[in-house]
Order: C-alpha cells, then structure tokens, then sequence
C-alpha cells in the first residue's frame, strides 16, 4: 500500500482497482539469466502500473539521449528515487515483523520447556526448614569467639616454634659457633620499652624513657599520620567508629625490605602486598579486641609491633585512642574517662615527645586535646603540633589568615616546639596509596597559596619534613635520658635482691609464669595417678554408692508394694513391670550421676592427697580453679545412657540363680538392707513416743503431751496387731474409730491423722521383722528353688528380686568402671589440658590465682633482670 500511494503521488493520478493477479508463468521467464534477456510484460494501464511483493520490478529502460522527444531527465530520476524508497520501507517491516515473530517464538519455546519441567515445590519437605532460617540464626558473635579462639592457639603455636628455634640455634653439639645475630640500635631500644611495658604497665615514673605519644581528637588523623611515616596502611579503618581501641607501639626503622612484624610473632608481613596488608590489618583489628576485657570499649594493654622499610626514619611511637567528647550508644559509660587516663599517664613522662594532632577541617574551638596537651607540658618543650587535612582547610575556610595564626601558636592555648601542616589523605577517597597521597600532598603545597603568600613556610609541611623533626628530637631525647633511667633501674635491682635474700632464702625466683608451668606439671601428675586406681576399687565404690543412691526407690516403691500381694504370681507380676518401668526411665541416669560424682571425689582424692609437707600452698588457689572449670566443662559420653539401659534391662530380666553361693550373697544382702530399714524405723518410732522408763530415769527426761499421745496410740495399735499378725498395711475406718474410741475411754484424746501415722511405721516394723523371718527361712530353700517344688512357706521370690537387684549393681558398676577408666578418665585429662592452656593465656586469671608478695617479688627481679641485661 505505500509503495502504491507513492507511485500515485509521483505520477499525478490516483486509482482504486484490484491487485493484479500473476499469471501462472514459469519461473525461468521472469529470471533475469534465463534465455530471453529482455522480457516484457503487458501493460495493464497506460499511466501506472502496480507491484506486489511477489512481481518484480520492470527493468531499468535506457536514459533517453537530451533533447529527445521523451520524459525529461528530472522526472526518471524522481520515479526512481520513489522506487527505491519503497523498497527500504518493505525491508524495514519485513526486519520488523521478523523480530517480533522471533521474540514469540522464543518465548513459547520457553514456556513449554519450562512446563515440562518437574514442579520441585512438593520436595520441599526434603530440605529441612532450618536449613533456609541458618543466614538468620547465625551468632557472628560466637564466630568472632571462635577466631579468637584460633587465634590463640596460633599465636601459641607461633610461641613454642619461637623458643624450639631458639633451643635449636643455642644447641652446638658439632663445635659450630653460632653467631650472634645484630640488632640495630632502635630494636634494641625498642625491647627496652616492652620489657619496662611489661614491668611498669601503669608507665609511673620508674620509666622516663622517650618515646613519641600520638594524641589527638578522634578521626582528627592521627592514624593516617602514622601510616604516613610508617609509609603503609597498616591499621584498620571505620567510617566514623572508633577503631584504636588500645595502645599501639610502632618501632620504626630502616631495612632494606618493607614488612611488619609482632614482638611475640615471627611471621613477617610484606607490606608491598595487599594481600598481607589486609592480613596485617585483620590482626591488628583482632589483637585490640581480645585485648579488651567484657563491659569495656579501651584496653589499656599495649600492642608492640615494628615496621621496617627503606627511607623510614628510626623512632618509638605510640598510638593512642582518640579523645572523645561524648559516649554513644555501645560504649562503656567510662570510655571516656579511660582514654583521658591512657593519654595522660603515656603523656605525663618527662621525657615522652607529644605529637598532638588537630583536623583543620573543623573549628579550633571543638578541639579537646589541645587542652589536654597544654596541661602535661604547659610550656610545650616536648610538644609538636601537627594540623592534618589542610587541603580542606584551605577549601572551606574564608579566612586563611586562621590557618597561618594555627601553626605559629597564636590561635590555640598551647605552645610546642614546633608546628606542622601535612595532607594525609584525598577527603572522602578510600583505599588510595602512599605515593599517591605523597603526589597528592606535594601537588597540593606547590599549588597552594598558603605557601605563595608566605603563610606557611618550606619546613613546616609535609609529612616527610614532620618524620625527620620528630627523629631528631626523639634521638635526642634518648641521648639525654637512657643513662640515667640505666643507674635507676639498677639500684632498684639491688634492692629488690636484697628484699629476696632475706625473706626467702631458700627458695629459687620463680615468676608468675614459672610458677605456673610448676603447678601445671603437678595438676598433670595428678590427673594421671586416675589411672592408676585400680578396678576392684572403681567398683566397690561404684556399687556402694549406687545402692544408696536407688536403695530408698527399691524397697518403697517395689519391694514393699510387691510384698502386700497373697500370690507368688502377682507378686513377680508386680516386680516385672515397676523395674521395668524404673529401668527405663530413672535407673540409667542415676547410674551416670553416681559414676560422675565419683569421678570428681577421687579427682578431688588425689589433689589433695598429693599434697604433702613440703608442698607450696601458693597453687591451692589455682588448683581448686582448675578443678571446678574442669568438671564443669566435663560432660559424660551421651551414648553411655542407651548401651546402659540395655546392659541393666537384661541383668534385671534374668531369675535364674545357678549356685548356692549366689543364693546365700542375696540372702546376706536382703538381711543387711532389711536390717538397716528396720533400725532407721525403731528410730523413728522412738522419736515419736519419746524416752522410755530407763531413759527417763537415768537421764531425767519427760515425754512431750505429743509424745505422750503416740505412745498411747503406739500401745493400742500394737494389740491391735498382735491380734491380727497378717494385717494389712491400711486400716480400715471402723478400725480407727475403735482405736480412737478406746483412748477416749482412757481419757487420750487423739486425731485420726495421728492414728494413720502412727499405724504405718508400726506396721513398717512389723514387716520388716516378718521379712527378716522370712529371710532365714530361705537360707535352706536353695534346694526347693533349684527343684521348682512347691512350699508356700518357703516361697522366696523376694530373695530372687535381692538378687536381681544385687547382679544388675555388679554388673552397672563393671560397665561403668570399663567407660570411667577407658574414655571418661581420658577426656577429663584433656579438659584439664585445655582449662590450663586457657588459664596459661589469660594473665589477668593467672594474677589473681598466683598470688603473694614472694610472686610479685619474683616478678619484679625477673623483668629487672631483663632489662639491666639489654
């Protein structure tokens, strides 16, 4: 249709005729190879003529020469180029409806093969739903406890391949000499200051040695600044959070190689790699925490770490946590308070170089530290003023007069030694270099007007300017200082000798960790000697205490209750189905608590039978720790339970007595157990009706109007008895009314709830003698048993039961014995091993376990030791 209307358009008219319709012609005619090389076509009208998709366009008639009689030049020209548009147009809808029918197509295709596909949505159950609620349930807290926990245990390893290296290098059994390796001069100095750290943690003033403080308001830059001398980015970053949560010392010096390292690691951390320096990092951030105690935000613990690299220049610093203002939310409510205390006592030694740091991008009126500062040296003789981020400064504010008043000391109520302006970063840009920000830093101060306009001066910027000053004055210092805190030191070493001579002269100096090792060893042995107790031994009192643990279940809740029946039969029925029911649900776990309690009794046995004369009581504190963690962290094997429910369900099923000697061991044993029931009876019955004539006579003692009462009601029931000796363990309610209707009689006035009590331990004694009557009576009837005969005075199923119940303790204490000594003996000494190892990395519990002015002493004299050593 638009190549129609074209064609009318060019041609002036306009018709409305049918399509033509092809003439069925061969295919050969209208190709333009085929023979005949002209074809021609009727016409069909004089002035136009029509086209389909499927008709081909006529062929292009020869240009008519000018001049000639013919259609101009301009009107060919025209119907061609109306021609060709056409056909661009019927290629566009023909690419367009492709598209489109292509777009359908595949997304039919999808759909079916997308419902021939199984719905999954049934298998659901499959999958458990815990298994979709794990990202939710997750406790990063315990993950975090974990890492540190690892991390403990690296850093131990770490230890012992340190002090295994240096047992090693020490060893010359081949007459090798080995050399001494040569420490620079800052390592030395700077083994000093963590020896003094370690002596002197409050860092009073003993310990005058320089070092460079590094305070300032928090996120004021003191870290960048650090990074900016140490030339790495070797501390962990927080948007806004504070990250320095503890005191870090950085020994800087020069080496050919740029890497860090821990006083108590080996490892080396290459700081030309992203990969170590993210590590690095993550260990740092990891130190800080675990340095931290429960309910605090700071540690006041130092972590010690050196950095050596080309061109950094030899020095001691020490970075603080940032001074606060307010405490938010998740912090102690004393942080501030502790970050006060930290800078001051760090800032109070005489001989400590304050590098106060101030953010110029915010006013100088919110600046905390330089208060601070002003007050540890008022005359700022050891004080170097830093102002970071003068880039934005300059950039935000209106007056650059401001920053020149900053750094010649006009502005801020302090005065120093010297003033500084540094760029240590690119604003709000994370993750940029060192030389970057040195490129960035220098680019800035070439360009800046601070320095066109003679405000600042050539010296007083760059952090590399700031780094040569701060070495300079820091040398100098240690210069000054190093021999006279030596002569200290050495006198307090004679005195602290002297102090040990005459209170323990007999004694080696044993500090905290010593002293630790020694108790260890000791709690060790004694763990071991729990294998030496023999098996004989673990199963008396195994057996022993289990029956006191069921006996009272045994005779109340089974024998008593079995033994009112008329019947042998009924009285089995009755045994089967209360020990069954005893052995599925109570028997296994008093079992278990009786062998744990026994493990900790012969724990506690040994401990302080190993105790002897000379033993020092300074680990009796310690050792009891040891032991109540240890069997707190104990849990028996969850396993044991089912395997002894079986061993005892089969020990209880079993009737058959194959011996006399087994017959005659039950017969002792229910003799011994009724025995014992029936003296704890007659002692309860004495306490109810009191004293008899003789007690009352010899010792002058009365019976309480209440005793007086139960002895009546004792009297009249006892004849009620002896009337009827097979009575039954109840009585009737006739029969307590008779019995209350004969004391009124003799003037008693009695309740009936007393009548009952008093009834059933009449009748519990009653019994009792009866069935050690019984008892003996048995003793003969092994042979009646064995034989299956029929005697009703010498049924004894009740002898049987004892047996049962004697066989099923034998064998629950071999099988506990067998795990006691086989698993339970064994993980109990891992636990030990584990709580001493915890306790051995927690100096803060080993403190308050070893405790004495002898340990303290001893601690004292081996850090001065050290340190006069150096």
């Amino acid at each position: 249709m638009a190549c129609r209307n074209l064609v009318s358009t060019n041609m002036g008219v306009r018709f409305r005729v049918p399509l033509q319709k092809l003439h069925p012609l061969s295919r050969a005619i209208h190709h333009r190879y085929s023979g005949n090389s002209n074809p021609q076509r009727a016409p069909h009208r004089t002035a136009a003529r029509y086209f389909t998709s499927m008709s081909r366009l006529p062929m292009r008639p020869p240009k008519p020469p000018p001049g000639s009689g013919g259609r101009s030049y301009q009107q060919q020209r025209g119907f061609w180029v109306a021609r060709l548009a056409a056909r661009l147009l019927k290629l566009r809808y023909i690419l367009l409806g492709s598209a489109v029918g292509g777009g359908y197509t595949a997304k039919k295709t999808y759909d079916e093969w997308k419902d021939m596909l199984p719905d999954f949505s049934e298998y659901n159950w499959v999958i458990p739903d815990f298994v979709w609620e794990l990202s939710e349930q997750i406790d990063f807290g315990k993950c975090f406890h974990f890492n540190l926990k690892y991390q403990r245990m690296l850093e131990r390893l770490e230890k012992e391949n340190k002090e295994l290296r240096k047992v090693v290098l020490q060893k010359d059994d081949k007459g090798i000499h080995q050399r001494k390796v040569k420490k620079s001069l800052i390592d030395l100095y700077s083994e000093v200051l963590d020896i003094l750290s370690d002596y002197d943690s409050n860092y009073n003033t003993q310990d005058h040695l320089p070092r460079v403080v590094v305070v300032g308001d928090q996120s004021a830059g003191k870290t960048s600044v650090l990074e900016m001398i140490a030339q790495a980015r070797i501390f962990p970053r927080g948007s806004g959070e504070m990250m320095t949560r503890s005191p870090v010392k950085v020994t800087l010096s020069e080496g050919p190689h740029h890497v860090a390292m821990f006083k108590d690691s080996g490892r080396e951390f290459d700081l030309t790699k992203e990969e170590d320096l993210a590590a690095l990092r993550h260990e740092i951030e990891l130190r800080m925490r675990k340095s931290v105690r429960e309910g605090q935000t700071v540690s006041t613990e130092t972590i010690s770490l050196s950095v050596k690299g080309p061109g950094i220049q030899r020095m001691v610093l020490v970075d603080l946590p940032g001074v606060i203002s307010t405490v938010t939310a998740g912090m102690a409510s004393d942080t501030k308070e502790t970050i006060f205390s930290i800078s001051k006592a760090y800032m109070q030694n005489p001989n400590a170089i304050i590098l106060c740091i101030q953010d110029g991008s915010v006013d100088a009126e919110r600046s905390i530290v330089t208060d601070l500062v002003s007050q540890m040296d008022p005359q700022g003789k050891r004080t170097i003023f830093v102002l970071t981020k003068v880039d934005l400064a300059e950039k935000n504010l209106a007056s650059p007069s401001r920053i020149q008043q900053i750094v010649e000391g006009k502005l801020f109520p302090m005065k120093a030694l010297g003033y500084f302006a540094v760029v240590t970063g690119k604003g709000n840009i994370s993750g940029e270099s060192i030389d970057s920000i040195k490129d960035y830093e220098e680019d800035f101060f070439q360009n800046s007007r601070l320095l066109r306009d003679g405000m600042l001066k050539a010296h007083q910027v760059t952090t590399k300017n700031l780094s040569l000053a701060v070495s300079d004055c820091f040398w100098k210092m240690v210069r000054e200082s190093v021999e006279q805190q030596a002569d200290v030191f050495k006198a307090s070493r004679f005195n602290l000798e002297t102090e040990w001579k005459n209170n323990y002269p007999r004694l080696r100096e044993l500090d905290r960790n010593e002293l630790y090792e020694k108790a260890k060893n000791e709690i060790l042995d004694e763990v071991i000697s729990l294998s030496q107790v023999t098996p004989q031994h673990w199963e008396s009192i195994l057996q022993k205490k289990l029956w006191e643990r069921v006996s009272t279940h045994v005779i109340e809740n089974i024998y008593l209750p079995a033994a009112q029946t008329m019947d042998s039969g009924t009285f089995n029925t009755t045994v089967d189905i209360k020990l069954k029911q005893w052995t599925d649900k109570q028997l296994p776990h008093k079992a278990l608590e009786v062998a744990w309690e026994t493990l900790q009794e012969e724990f506690a046995r040994f401990m302080a039978e190993y105790k002897g004369k000379d033993q020092d009581d300074i680990f009796d504190k310690l050792k009891e720790a040891v032991k109540d963690e240890s069997i707190k962290r104990h849990k028996w094997n969850e396993r044991a339970m089912d395997s002894l429910r079986v061993i005892q369900h089969n020990a209880l099923e079993d009737r058959s007595i194959t011996d006399k000697p087994q017959w005659d061991a039950a017969i002792q044993f229910m003799e011994e157990t009724l025995q014992s029931r029936l003296k704890d009876t007659e002692s309860v019955i004495r306490d109810m009706v009191g004293p008899d004539w003789k007690q009352r006579w010899w010792n002058w003692k009365n019976r309480t109007p209440e005793q007086h009462i139960r002895n009546e009601t004792k009297n009249e029931l006892e004849r009620l008895l002896k009337l009827h000796d097979d009575h039954t363990a109840y009585l009737a309610n006739d029969e307590v009314t008779t019995v209350r209707k004969n004391l009124e009689g003799r003037g008693v006035e009695v309740d009936p709830v007393l009548i009952k009590d008093t009834w059933h331990q009449l009748y519990r004694r009653h019994f009792l003698q009866n069935a050690l009557s019984h008892c003996n009576l048995c003793k003969r009837g092994f042979y009646y048993y064995q034989r299956h005969f029929v005697d009703s005075e010498l049924e004894c199923n009740d002898v049987v039961l004892f047996w049962r119940i004697q066989r099923m303790l034998v064998i629950t204490a071999n099988t506990l014995r067998q795990q006691l000594t086989n698993t339970e003996v064994r993980r109990l000494e891992k636990n030990v091993k584990e709580v001493l190892d915890d306790f051995g990395e927690d100096m803060e519990r080993k403190s308050h376990l070893i405790t004495g002015r002898r340990v303290q002493l001893a601690e004292d004299l081996s850090k001065t030791h050290r340190f006069t050593a150096q």
